[in-house]
């Protein structure tokens, strides 16, 4: 029998934790509801970054709450639908507990794939092309053995507590970012996706964290999607074998 399971989704920066506990669960519960409706046809699912916005796995402690997400990715997994996480700059700090309990592949940067002859290159975006060598470094140091053990050493009370305090004064929580396209030649995950053409070619490039959802034709052959954010837009895209589309959930769906 063949299956109708034929789309691949992508999505992206749910920020589950900001700005507040209240806020937070009624998207989760919006994130769950959109999850159902795409199983019935979908064939993988692709969490581009920052699906939290603190995400710490201590040796025998995780972050508490999202338990419904939880369980919904822990369904659709065990339902057979592959399910590719991405670290993004919010949620990094994964260590095994999501792919042992939850079935989830764990990205850490960039991961090509090839589906029906067509070449993607998927990553958050986060430190993609020139400029931003102040978060770069910081990206560095905040991936590093050292880091993480220190971290580790911080009671959960406390590690946790600092991370959520510290997302509360973010851009994000506050709704302070940038939702004007700046142009081709100041957009760094566009200026990026510019140069690796000149080295190979993609079909299309995927990432999140600009918060911005676009659909930038590079060339004739070649697309940039952002999948923007669950914040406001609810968006995201789907790939039908064929083509690639951005499309935006509404709770009626």
């Amino acid at each position: 029998m063949t299956s109708n399971k034929t789309n691949i989704y992508f999505a992206s920066d749910f920020h589950l934790g900001a700005p507040d506990a209240k806020d937070s669960l009624k998207r989760e519960k919006l994130i769950c509801k959109w999850l159902d409706h795409i199983r019935h046809d979908a064939s993988e699912i692709y969490l581009v970054g920052d699906v939290f916005d603190f995400w710490f796995e201590y040796k025998h402690v995780i972050p508490k709450g999202f338990t419904r997400i939880m369980g919904k990715l822990a369904e659709l997994g065990d339902s057979g639908i592959p399910i590719t996480f991405f670290k993004g700059n919010h949620d990094m700090w994964t260590f095994g507990y999501l792919e042992k309990e939850l079935g989830l592949k764990v990205v850490s940067n960039e991961l090509v794939i090839q589906r029906n002859g067509k070449t993607f290159y998927i990553h958050h975006g986060d430190g993609l092309g020139p400029g931003d060598k102040g978060y770069k470094l910081i990206k560095k140091i905040f991936r590093s053995r050292i880091s993480i053990s220190l971290f580790g050493f911080l009671h959960p009370y406390i590690g946790v507590s600092l991370a959520r305090f510290l997302s509360l004064k973010s851009r994000i929580s506050k709704g302070d970012y940038d939702k004007t396209y700046l142009g081709d030649d100041k957009e760094y995950i566009t200026l990026f996706c510019r140069e690796q053409l000149k080295k190979k070619h993609y079909d299309f490039f995927i990432s999140g964290h600009r918060h911005l959802p676009l659909d930038i034709h590079l060339t004739a052959e070649s697309r940039y999607i952002n999948l923007g954010e669950w914040m406001n837009d609810f968006s995201y895209a789907v790939f039908d074998g064929t083509n690639i589309e951005l499309k935006y959930f509404k709770p009626s769906d």
